[in-house]
């Protein structure tokens, strides 16, 4: 088989795939130049298998990477003509690019590193936390707070009660700073409030950095209504909403970013929780009513709900089939304040994390009968179970 041997000895393909592999694990599927990356990187992987065709003739691997290339630029609407990544990506990073920092540590260190973990964090509805760890709570945290604190990104929220009577409160006002960083961007600031949500930062602009790196910009998907963030030097992503009256966020952020921070931006949210006093959920028991109304300033009962648990199960489940943490959540809200908004709420929530979370494994958190991690097994469930019991005694 000598001269066999030395046909497969010489094809290319698995350089050709290493290559491909190389340009495209970084990609993050969230970001709104994937599609322009992917294609780039998938011109270049045709362009290495035509100049091994001859080599390669007889080689299988090739020729499943052949037919694999084309079904993947059908799927991605690629042409077949157009820019396409380095052939020497050994060389070349971008220096406004995470993907491009860890690409250019990988190459001067010598040795393959892994792909960066990335971390999620969102807050939604009366409010609800989802950690960065993918612990679940439940809190009160009125007035304004640090949901992220690190030296490359601050996220504060505003809450204020939503209804008279209840510690429930909700997300009115966001302010969003990314820091200066080298020659990418200078710090820019982003502020939103109940009906003002902006497509730009508060100085004007809507992108940081010149005009060819735009390391940072805003993409308004819905005016006033859902804008979204990427920081492309940083490798974050941030969504703003706003449902009903109030606000939600998801973000997503590499963890090695997430965690660099001092000993004095220690009170984080997204890090490590709200404080126990801060805990609707806390010690097992929500402070949700049984009676159907509310006390007010005055004494006189405040009508604060025209759901009962049957009619708030329905409606949550007519936005989200499956009955995990965002569905109870839901129903928590509609039982709460009534406001039907909230379920709309809860539902952008989920459709955040399923675009943002990077393991499709952790994206839906279920209750647990008995011990289990937190945030899965969650004292919140077990305290909507015990009201929903009594409700249903009370109904």
């Amino acid at each position: 088989c000598l001269g066999d041997c030395q046909l497969h000895a010489a094809c290319g393909i698995q350089k050709c795939t290493t290559d491909f592999v190389f340009f495209t694990s970084h990609l993050n599927a969230a970001l709104e130049d994937f599609d322009l990356e992917f294609c780039k990187a998938l011109r270049a992987y045709s362009a290495c298998t035509y100049r091994n065709s001859k080599v390669c003739r007889g080689n299988l691997v090739y020729h499943s990477a052949v037919l694999g290339i084309g079904d993947l630029m059908t799927q991605r609407n690629c042409t077949k003509d157009g820019p396409t990544s380095s052939t020497n990506p050994e060389m070349t990073h971008d220096p406004c690019s995470y993907s491009g920092h860890t690409e250019a540590r990988e190459h001067q260190g010598g040795e393959k590193t892994p792909p960066p973990t990335y971390l999620f964090c969102g807050l939604f509805g009366d409010p609800h936390l989802r950690t960065f760890k993918d612990h679940f709570q439940t809190c009160k945290v009125e007035g304004a707070w640090p949901l992220i604190d690190n030296n490359y990104l601050s996220v504060q929220v505003t809450n204020v009660p939503v209804v008279p009577g209840s510690s429930a409160t909700a997300t009115n006002k966001v302010t969003i700073i990314f820091k200066s960083y080298q020659d990418c961007t200078d710090q820019k600031v982003y502020q939103a409030v109940t009906d003002d949500l902006p497509a730009a930062f508060v100085d004007g602009t809507t992108s940081g950095g010149d005009g060819s790196t735009r390391s940072l910009h805003i993409v308004e998907r819905v005016s006033g209504k859902y804008v979204e963030m990427h920081a492309r030097h940083i490798g974050t992503t941030v969504y703003v909403r706003q449902l009903g009256h109030y606000l939600t966020l998801a973000i997503r952020m590499p963890q090695e970013l997430a965690m660099a921070y001092g000993e004095s931006q220690d009170l984080q949210l997204c890090v490590s929780g709200c404080p126990s006093g801060e805990r609707i959920d806390h010690s097992g028991h929500l402070p949700l009513p049984v009676a159907g109304t509310l006390p007010a300033q005055g004494g006189a009962p405040h009508p604060w709900s025209v759901y009962t648990l049957e009619t708030a199960t329905t409606k949550c489940h007519e936005k989200m089939l499956v009955k995990d943490i965002y569905f109870h959540s839901c129903v928590f809200d509609l039982l709460t304040t009534g406001d039907a908004n909230f379920t709309a709420a809860a539902h952008s929530a989920l459709q955040d994390v399923e675009a943002l979370h990077p393991r499709k494994e952790h994206w839906h958190i279920f209750p647990r009968s008995q011990g289990g991690a937190v945030g899965r097994d969650s004292e919140f469930f077990v305290s909507l179970g015990l009201v929903c019991l009594i409700l249903v005694a009370f109904l």
